[in-house]
């Protein structure tokens, strides 16, 4: 074991070898005392691949989790849908991540409807605009919570006055991140605490002020399918509630009219309607900055997984046409995508992913240890690999994405359209 003093108080930083591969990082005291509870790689099971083994679906890859990982589970078919739910979501945060959204994202905020405030929808991630930011430098020393951030704070050009503090940890002693972490809450917004970087002698946090109200959210769906049938019992609920939420934020409408033409629908303050065709009216959103259009509208977008709840051959099944035409922009996560990243992860693990890898084993091992490897809580070496596979893949990673709406779309123009939104000058547009 090698030791490599972060210059603190209280802990240093362990790294030690195994084999071939370099495990991440535990925390121990200085006295040299290893914190046990840190200790989460100690019994992750190894996954038997056969070099260049590929997966014709989803469901095969879920067998395999099933008797490799999940055999301990009493329904372990259940629990390995679920982790593949999980995995759905990782792929969605790093890609907005590596789109350098990381700041604007919240995790499983609870949003109103437009013009009916006392009926709220929790959504996976939000986009919200930032109005402002400060970098703070502090010692490494853990946990690092949200009181040692708040005093940090320069409250000459970072007020906190009417802002309540939350009693969140955005980065725990056992090295578990919490993404998004809110730290205070005021009326009209949020302040988050995202951690940089961890070096030598220091950290690096971002804490940000989010409004409240988004520009964009992203919601992910997905359903499992029983054995002997073609597609999951609840794959038409969830495209209902889907369909629901996505058609319910938004002060754009989309209507279809006898002919069958999308059209786009905003009531303006005096309660004039402005209407346009539908792709054309969000285009012309995405690049104005009248607040008469913008200041309600957010751009709703939807990851569905899964081939066989959604197609049939080349054919949209009915749950797919209602995301499509609910949703500003449905993105479909292939089999291929979804087995590829499952097999560089933990089947056929890439050596940088050995620490994400650990961590999702860890997590799932069957014992009553905290879990950290999910869009909310994720262990910090996992993090770092992830952030930099998405960075080094991107291209190859957007490949791994259909778009099924709009007809034209594609991820870079759904980048492109994100960032429009995320640029505007929000104070001016809310009048903060």
């Amino acid at each position: 074991m090698n030791l490599l003093s972060c210059g603190v108080k209280d802990f240093i930083i362990a790294t030690w070898s195994c084999g071939n591969s370099r495990r991440p990082a535990l925390f121990v005291s200085k006295r040299g005392k290893l914190n046990e509870k840190a200790l989460v790689f100690r019994q992750s099971p190894e996954l038997i691949s056969t070099p260049g083994m590929a997966y014709a679906s989803v469901d095969q890859l879920q067998k395999v989790l099933v008797e490799q990982v999940f055999h301990y589970a009493k329904d372990s078919k259940k629990a390995a849908g679920r982790a593949l739910g999980t995995l759905v979501e990782v792929i969605t945060f790093y890609l907005l991540k590596s789109w350098g959204f990381e700041h604007s994202v919240g995790i499983e905020r609870s949003l109103p409807e437009f013009g009916r405030p006392d009926i709220t929808h929790n959504v996976e991630y939000s986009l919200h605009p930032i109005l402002r930011q400060q970098q703070l430098v502090s010692h490494p020393a853990l946990p690092i919570h949200t009181g040692r951030i708040l005093a940090n704070i320069d409250v000459s050009k970072f007020s906190l006055n009417g802002f309540s503090k939350c009693p969140s940890v955005p980065l725990t002693s056992h090295g578990i991140l919490r993404n998004s972490c809110v730290i205070a809450n005021g009326k009209n917004s949020f302040l988050v605490a995202t951690l940089d970087s961890i070096e030598k002698d220091r950290v690096r946090i971002e804490v940000v002020e989010q409004f409240r109200k988004p520009y964009a959210i992203f919601e992910c769906k997905r359903v499992g399918v029983e054995e002997g049938m073609k597609k999951g019992p609840q794959t038409i609920e969830k495209a209902k509630q889907g369909a629901y939420v996505a058609k319910s934020l938004s002060s754009m409408h989309k209507l279809r009219t006898a002919s069958g033409e999308l059209r786009g629908l905003i009531y303006k303050p005096d309660l004039s309607i402005y209407s346009k065709p539908y792709a054309e009216l969000v285009a012309e959103i995405a690049a104005s900055n009248d607040p008469e259009l913008v200041s309600d509208f957010i751009l709703t977008v939807g990851v569905v997984s899964n081939h066989g709840n959604w197609f049939t051959s080349e054919n949209h099944n009915k749950e797919l046409k209602v995301l499509a035409q609910s949703y500003d922009w449905l993105l479909f996560l292939t089999d291929a995508g979804l087995a590829e990243f499952i097999t560089e992860l933990l089947l056929e693990p890439k050596m940088l992913l050995e620490p994400a890898k650990h961590a999702f084993l860890a997590s799932y091992s069957g014992d009553k240890t905290k879990n950290r490897f999910t869009k909310v809580q994720m262990d910090y070496h996992a993090d770092q690999v992830l952030q930099r596979y998405f960075k080094d893949n991107a291209k190859r990673i957007e490949k791994w994405f259909n778009v099924i709406a709009p007809l034209k779309g594609t991820m870079k123009l759904l980048e492109e359209e994100l960032a429009q939104l995320r640029d505007k000058n929000w104070s001016k547009v809310h009048s903060l």
